[in-house]
């Protein structure tokens, strides 16, 4: 088993939000960390121009990357743009084969904004798609299917405000730390999300929201997720196998 994980997500800062905690106790476990993003968040300025935005976002995703000692990956796609499409989907499969993860974390299919979406079909594709001789992607293809998981949605619930029930926690009370500590590389979108989502809580929201969900499996913070179990998917829950008792899973009365 190659102990590589990859993230792949829309924007530089989603996997901060939503797994850096899970990401970093496998790193704990001894894995390899890899963050990909489909975008370099090209469109998140009031002020900067797609390019100066681009180039601030993809050193500050490297840098957090760096900071749990990972690596980082722009696919180079555009802001609301990002497509389910030949050439998205060959790119995330060229980096799968290149990366080759034995466990993919990507957005959650069910979410608020239509590129969160988008890369959770496209990484799905890419999974299964990165074994296929015939596939066009650069790189040799790849042996397995990769495990697949999917983070919550932006504040727990799906575009129509109806809560998504986790499939299983992760408990990452010692790793809040270093979640916070990640997302505050992303300082460009402290700005951008005062003007256009009139909030100035970054952080804060982003604790409140695992504390949250640590209230649900009698934690203080945790992080939730839910396993592509799809035909020709692996079955069983590695994440369970590599990091134990922190992970827990618990039928939400909603």
């Amino acid at each position: 088993m190659n102990k590589t994980v990859l993230g792949i997500f829309a924007h530089p800062d989603d996997a901060e939000l939503m797994c850096v905690g899970t990401l970093s106790l496998l790193k704990k476990a001894g894995w390899t960390v890899h963050i990909a993003t489909m975008t370099p968040g090209d469109k998140g300025s009031a002020e900067l121009s797609r390019a100066e935005i681009s180039k601030i976002r993809k050193a500050e995703a490297a840098n957090a990357a760096a900071l749990l000692g990972g690596t980082y990956h722009c696919l180079e796609c555009d802001d609301v743009y990002i497509l389910y499409d030949r050439e998205t989907i060959n790119k995330a499969t060229a980096l799968i084969r290149e990366v080759q993860p034995t466990i993919v974390i990507t957005a959650s299919p069910n979410c608020y904004m239509i590129d969160h979406e988008m890369t959770s079909l496209v990484a799905q594709t890419a999974c299964f798609g990165a074994g296929i001789k015939n596939m066009e992607a650069d790189g040799e293809p790849f042996g397995m299917v990769p495990y697949l998981y999917y983070v919550d949605p932006m504040e727990g619930k799906d575009k129509f405000g109806v809560p998504v029930i986790p499939g299983f926690y992760v408990d990452i009370t010692g790793e809040i730390g270093i979640k916070e500590e990640t997302l505050s590389c992303h300082s460009s979108q402290r700005e951008w999300l005062r003007k256009h989502h009139k909030m100035d809580q970054y952080i804060l929201a982003m604790k409140q929201f695992a504390n949250f969900r640590g209230t649900e499996i009698n934690t203080e913070y945790a992080e939730g997720f839910r396993q592509h179990l799809g035909h020709g998917y692996p079955q069983d829950n590695i994440i369970k196998a590599e990091i134990g008792d922190l992970v827990i899973s618990k039928n939400l009365k909603i």
